[in-house]
């Protein structure tokens, strides 16, 4: 855990801090304008966080006794590196606690962690429209990457893959 001065501290999550970022994501959602996307359930992220080998990690940023924002990360491979980096899927604070600093010492203790564990690198998106957050990680010695564009298959265009490959066999 760390303390950032007498009102914030950034402590891995637990258990029963997944009501809360249940509600922390939902607001992330909201925020992205993705909310009809929105499926996350304290189950889910207990089945899938807290497993025997988790599919991620998660750190939580409280103000005062308050969890206002979190970080959600996991490890990736670089192939060119031969090494592990990190890719930082969400970093978020609630509207009312921006400004404050939590973000950023949320984004520091995850890039404190890659370096720990002898990571090259650490990434993540940031979306188009959001001018905001692209300064703010820009400000903090973040390059965007204009060269690579993310690609993604959903759970149809999985299944459609899957589907056309099963009947070429």
């Amino acid at each position: 855990m760390k303390t950032l001065d007498q009102t914030q501290r950034i402590a891995k999550a637990t258990r029963e801090h997944l009501p809360r970022i249940v509600d922390l994501m939902r607001g992330l959602a909201e925020f992205e304008k993705l909310l009809d996307e929105f499926r996350v359930t304290k189950e889910l992220l207990e089945r899938y966080l807290f497993a025997q080998e988790p599919a991620a990690e998660l750190l939580v940023g409280y103000i005062g006794d308050e969890i206002c924002g979190y970080a959600l990360f996991l490890h990736n491979f670089s192939s060119f590196q031969g090494r592990p980096g990190i890719y930082l899927e969400d970093v978020y604070v609630e509207p009312s606690a921006r400004g404050k600093g939590l973000g950023k010492a949320l984004l520091v203790e995850v890039v404190r962690v890659a370096r720990e564990r002898g990571c090259r690198r650490c990434e993540w998106i940031v979306l188009d429209w959001n001018e905001r957050a692209k300064q703010f990680y820009e400000s903090l010695g973040a390059k965007p990457l204009n060269d690579w564009r993310l690609c993604r298959m959903d759970v149809a265009a999985m299944n459609e893959l899957l589907e056309k490959d099963q009947k070429k066999r």
